[in-house]
C-alpha cells in the first residue's frame, strides 16, 4: 500500500464554509458556530434561526452574537413578547404554501422599516441593528426557517454583493440548519422497543406519531402533514389499532414514556369539563 502525505493548507472559501457548517450540524452553539463559519466572508454581528411549523408555531432554534450575548437576550424577549406575530419574515413565510421543492427567497429589512414601534425598539434600536438579511425557507414537510443576519451600525451596510453571497450559498446553509433541527429535535421513537413497535406502521401513520409524540396535538400534525383533520384523525385510528392501544395515554405508556404532573392535572381538569 503506497501513502501520500498531503500538504495542510488553507481551504478555499467555499471549502471553509461547508467545513464550518458540517461542524456547526448538532452542536449546542449552532449559531455562534455558524456565524463563525460565515462571518470569515460576510462578517455580522448577530445571527438568529428561527423555525415556524405549518401550526403556525415559532421555535427558537439557535441565537448568538459576535460579542455577549445580546442575540440570545433578545430572542428571549422576542418571544415572550410575541414579536414573532409582528415579524415580516414570520408573517410572510406562515402564507407561503410548501411543494415538492425546497423554496427559498433573501429577504432584507431596514430597522427602520419596521412597522411595530415596540418590536423596532426591542429587537432593533436598544441593541444597534440598522439591518437584517434573511435566508427563507420552506421545506416540502411544511417546515418554514428564517436564518437572519444583522448587521450593526459598526458593519457597513449590506451591499448587492453580500446579498449575492447568501444567494450563493443558499441552498447548503438551508439545508444545514434543517439537518441540525432533524439532529436536535429527536422525537422519542428511539428507544429499541419504540423502534420495533413504530415498524407496524405505514408511512403515514410513522409520520402522524412521530409528529404526536413531539408534543403536537392531532390538529396541529395535520397542518404539519399538509393533510385534512379528519385524515389525521383517521391516521391516528389505525396507528392506535396496530399499536394496541386505545388512547394518547397508553401510547405513551407503551413506549416507555412518562406523563408529566402537569399534563396529567390538564388533562384531567379538560376531561371534567
Amino acid at each position: 500500500m503506497k501513502l501520500t502525505t498531503l500538504q495542510r493548507q488553507a481551504p478555499e472559501p467555499a471549502v471553509a464554509l461547508t467545513v464550518g457548517l458540517l461542524q456547526a450540524i448538532g452542536a449546542d452553539d449552532f449559531a455562534g458556530l455558524l456565524l463563525r463559519a460565515i462571518g470569515a466572508v460576510l462578517p455580522v454581528s448577530h445571527c438568529t434561526v428561527f423555525a415556524l411549523r405549518s401550526s403556525g408555531r415559532v421555535e427558537r432554534v439557535s441565537t448568538a452574537s459576535a460579542v455577549g450575548e445580546v442575540a440570545s437576550l433578545t430572542a428571549v424577549e422576542y418571544m415572550r413578547l410575541g414579536f414573532d406575530q409582528q415579524d415580516s419574515n414570520m408573517v410572510w413565510l406562515a402564507r407561503r404554501k410548501p411543494s415538492k421543492a425546497l423554496q427559498l427567497w433573501i429577504g432584507h429589512q431596514l430597522a427602520n422599516e419596521v412597522a411595530n414601534e415596540n418590536y423596532r425598539r426591542v429587537c432593533y434600536g436598544e441593541t444597534g441593528i440598522r439591518e437584517r438579511l434573511s435566508l427563507l425557507a420552506v421545506f416540502p414537510d411544511g417546515y418554514r426557517v428564517a436564518f437572519n443576519l444583522y448587521r450593526n451600525f459598526s458593519y457597513p451596510d449590506y451591499g448587492v454583493e453580500d446579498i449575492d453571497w447568501l444567494s450563493q450559498h443558499s441552498t447548503v446553509i438551508a439545508m444545514a440548519v434543517m439537518r441540525h433541527v432533524e439532529l436536535t429535535r429527536r422525537p422519542m421513537a428511539e428507544h429499541p422497543l419504540q423502534d420495533q413497535l413504530m415498524t407496524k406502521l405505514s408511512g403515514r401513520e410513522r409520520q402522524l406519531i412521530t409528529h404526536v409524540l413531539s408534543g403536537l396535538t392531532t390538529k396541529e400534525a395535520a397542518l404539519e402533514m399538509g393533510i385534512s383533520a379528519t385524515t389525521a384523525l383517521t391516521y391516528r385510528y389505525r396507528a392506535f389499532q396496530h399499536l394496541g392501544v386505545s388512547s394518547h395515554r397508553e401510547l405513551l405508556v407503551l413506549l416507555g414514556a412518562s406523563i408529566s404532573r402537569s399534563s396529567r392535572r390538564k388533562r384531567t381538569h379538560t376531561s371534567g369539563l
